[in-house]
This record gives C-alpha cells, sequence and structure tokens, in this order.
C-alpha cells in the first residue's frame, strides 16, 4: 500500500509538471503544485487558509499570501488549463471505451450576501428552491466508465453585466455581455468542436433541452442530441389518417396505446436492476401553431409502473431505428454529471473559495477539476467514489496551535492551569494570583422579611 501510495505521489508530481506549461511564469509552479495537492489532501474546508495550512505548516500566513496571489491574482488562462488536463486525462478515461456522450448541465453555490461576482436570486439546484446563490454552467465528456467537465463558466446575470461599479470591483472582464445559459452552453459546443473534442451524443436536462436555439445549434454543428424537455412541449404527430395534430407532448404519450410501452433495464443501479416502462414515436417540434419547419426526431416518454402520468420526456436526433434499450440508456447517461458535481462538491471543495473577484472563482474552480481529474486517470487505484481515496498522499502535520481564522476560540477548562488556548477578555488582564473564592454561598445571616408585590 505505501507503494502504491508512492507511485501516485510521482505521477501526480508530474501531472502538475505538465500543467505548469499553463501558468507562465516559473514562481507560480509550486504554488500550482500545493493547490492542488492541498485540494486533495485538506480535510473539512477547502478554501486558501486551510490549504496553506496543510501544505506549509510551518509558514501558514506566508504560504496563504503565495496562494492567495496566484488563485485570485495571477494572469494564466482557464480555458488553457481545462485544455491541458483534457488532453492529459481524456486518453485514461477512453481507454475503457470511446466518448459516447456530452453533458451540458449547471451547478449552483448557496452564497450569503451580495458582493461575490454572479450572485443573485435565482433558482439553487442544491436547495431546490429560490435563494441567493451563483450558478455555474458546464460541458463534460463522459463514457459508461468516467466522465470529466472540459468546460467551467459563471453565469453573469443581467444586473451584474450592466452595474458599471459591480463589474469593476469584481474584475470581470471588459468584453464579456450578458448571454443566457443556453447561449453560454452552445459556446462550450462550439469551442469543443474547434478544439477537436471526440464527439458525443449532446444530453441535457429540460432546462435546456426545451430552448430551441440551442437545439438548432447542435444540430447545425453536426452533432445529434438527446434532450430533456418539459411536459407541454408542443409537437406535431402524425396520426395512423389525416393530417398530423399539434398538441402536446403529454397528450401524446396519454394517447398512445397500451402496446406502445415497453418495459426496459438499463443498467445495474446501487442496490437493484434499474428499469421502467418506455414509448417511443416520431414527432416534429411545433413551438408555435402552424410551422412545421423543424425536422422529424423522436418523442422518448418514461411513465414508470404505479404513477398516474408519464414523468420524463425526451427529444432525440438519434437514429429512429437505433435499438430502443440502446435510446434509453443513452439519455439515462445524464446521472453521471450529478456524481461528478456531489464528489467535485464533497471531496475537492468545488465550493469552498471565499474570495469575490471573477478570477479567482474561474482559477479555484479549474484547479478543482485539475485535481479531480487526476484522480479520474487514477481510478483503478484510487476511484474518487472510494471514501478516503486521496490518503495515499501524505499530510504534512498541522501545528497543534494553529487555528483557522474566525474559527471560536477554543473552550476554557475548569482550572486556569490546564487551560492552554485561554484568551483573555477585552480591556481585563488574567492573572494567576488571583484570590480564591468559595464555591458555596455563606448562609445568609438573616432572612428577608417577605415582599409582597401587588399590580
Amino acid at each position: 500500500m505505501a507503494h502504491q501510495g508512492s507511485d501516485s505521489e510521482a505521477r501526480f508530481v508530474s501531472y502538475v509538471e505538465v500543467l505548469a506549461d499553463v501558468v507562465g511564469d516559473a514562481r507560480r509552479v509550486e504554488p500550482l503544485k500545493h493547490y492542488c495537492s492541498g485540494l486533495l489532501t485538506a480535510e473539512g474546508r477547502k478554501s486558501v487558509e486551510p490549504i496553506a495550512a496543510v501544505t506549509a505548516p510551518a509558514s501558514v500566513s506566508v504560504q496563504h499570501q503565495r496562494l492567495l496571489n496566484f488563485v485570485a491574482n495571477a494572469p494564466w488562462s482557464d480555458e488553457q488549463m481545462l485544455a491541458k488536463v483534457r488532453e492529459e486525462v481524456l486518453p485514461a478515461i477512453e481507454r475503457s471505451g470511446p466518448i459516447e456522450a456530452w453533458i451540458i448541465d449547471d451547478t449552483a453555490f448557496p452564497k450569503q450576501g451580495h458582493a461575490s461576482v454572479g450572485v443573485h436570486h435565482q433558482y439553487c439546484g442544491q436547495l431546490g428552491k429560490q435563494a441567493n446563490c451563483q450558478v455555474v454552467v458546464t460541458l463534460s465528456v463522459t463514457n459508461h466508465r468516467a466522465s470529466l467537465p472540459i468546460a467551467y463558466r459563471l453565469y453573469l446575470p443581467q444586473e451584474w453585466t450592466e452595474d458599471a461599479a459591480r463589474r469593476k470591483k469584481t474584475r470581470i472582464p471588459d468584453n464579456l455581455v450578458f448571454k443566457t445559459k443556453p447561449e453560454i452552453a452552445l459556446e462550450q459546443i462550439r469551442a469543443a468542436c474547434e478544439a477537436g473534442v471526440p464527439p458525443g451524443v449532446v444530453l441535457m436536462d429540460p432546462a435546456y433541452g426545451c430552448h430551441l436555439p440551442l437545439r438548432t445549434g447542435i444540430r447545425k454543428l453536426g452533432l445529434k442530441y438527446v434532450a430533456g424537455i418539459s411536459y407541454n412541449v408542443k409537437v406535431l404527430a402524425a396520426p395512423k389518417r389525416g393530417e398530423p395534430a399539434r398538441m402536446s407532448v403529454k397528450d401524446v404519450a396519454l394517447k398512445l396505446p397500451r402496446h406502445a410501452w415497453r418495459t426496459i433495464t438499463w443498467r445495474q443501479g446501487t442496490c437493484d436492476l434499474l428499469r421502467s416502462r418506455f414509448a417511443r414515436i416520431q414527432v416534429h417540434a411545433s413551438p408555435t401553431r402552424g410551422r412545421r419547419g423543424q425536422p422529424e426526431e423522436t418523442l422518448l416518454i418514461e411513465w414508470p409502473e404505479g404513477e398516474t402520468e408519464p414523468t420524463k420526456y425526451w427529444l432525440s436526433t438519434l437514429d429512429k431505428n437505433i435499438p430502443f434499450r440502446r435510446l434509453v440508456d443513452v439519455a439515462k447517461m445524464r446521472w453521471r454529471i450529478e456524481r461528478d458535481y456531489q464528489e467535485l462538491k464533497q471531496e475537492i471543495g468545488l465550493g469552498h473559495y471565499e474570495g469575490r473577484g471573477w478570477p479567482g472563482f474561474h482559477h479555484h474552480g479549474t484547479l478543482c477539476i485539475a485535481a479531480y481529474a487526476f484522480l479520474i486517470s487514477e481510478r483503478e487505484t484510487i476511484p474518487p467514489s472510494r471514501p478516503g481515496s486521496s490518503r495515499t498522499f501524505k499530510k504534512p502535520a498541522i501545528s497543534s496551535d494553529y487555528r483557522p481564522r474566525g474559527a471560536p476560540a477554543a473552550a476554557r477548562t475548569s482550572y486556569p492551569q490546564f487551560n492552554r488556548d485561554l484568551t483573555p477578555q477585552t480591556g481585563r488582564r488574567y492573572c494567576s494570583t488571583a484570590a480564591s473564592l468559595p464555591l458555596l454561598r455563606p448562609q445568609l445571616q438573616a432572612e428577608s422579611a417577605p415582599c409582597v408585590v401587588t399590580q
């Protein structure tokens, strides 16, 4: 086991040396190595100060300033870093099979206050409701073995793009204009195509799949998609006789005959095989009445046993003769991105950055993805989903008197001589020769006369 850990550490050093080509200045190489290793080894929050404490316990303050400057101020490119990460890790992912899908999604980080870049009252998936949060749009590549985020961009609400003072304070690039989340996603897909990323079927949930310009843009790029849509999306469904009828996909599902539904198993779950009832039918999307310019697509519908109505809908541009089970399997591959977000947040500290600026927010997210990508490449020895997967890395001993900023003072003991962390109250001196006081109150010499209070 020790030999295995030593090999992993050596591969990690080599991996970071390759990434160092992106940061430019040679003085940034050590902070890059320390920041990435701190993301893998620090316990609890993975913000700058705890990382400094675990990577340089003898000089936390100096290390803190060095890492803070590297992540918040250093002018290295997030896009180039993610491209280098992809170049290094994609071959390891493809050893178990070619890339099968690209996944569009977003993830939110709940926030207090309004000073952090992009914070706005909007839907927060982590909380399942409207809340104060930041939202990031991502693009990931995946096969049945592994997945990796390859693009990471903060969604900037229109109120932020129009506020010059806040833009300047958080150092938002001058050329950045307002774009919706689907527009950001299409930009990321276009960049991936230009970079030569191995193509895959584009998967998206209804928040993106209901956006017709996004689906149209994906088709124009020569890519196929399986897009989740909501129940009220209108389509033209061709009946056996007569003209096509324009109706919602829910109405289409409710009109299908009983024999149209099939029970399909698509993969092994944590405990049991995952199966449900599905139907498919060829339709044309019809966003407005009388509009018939959209190509034919496959409408995939899920209606689990025991449910009173269908629960999920997809539009697919895959070959209409694709095996039914394969179509369901592709549509259900989106689950991988949810696992990535969970591990990036819980194990790597994706949401732990405490700075407020645009550069630092993206630098931290990029480095979290870089650290996570290394774990993916080491999956055979330290799979990211296994508890303690990063424990093969040696952790420097942290000084016993280290306490992060803002942490409460240690609880005082009953006897001052045993209290190592005594913090005197403001304006009072600690006196080791204070007079002792009896623990029991002396008995009163005379009882006080009873007192009656009236109102």
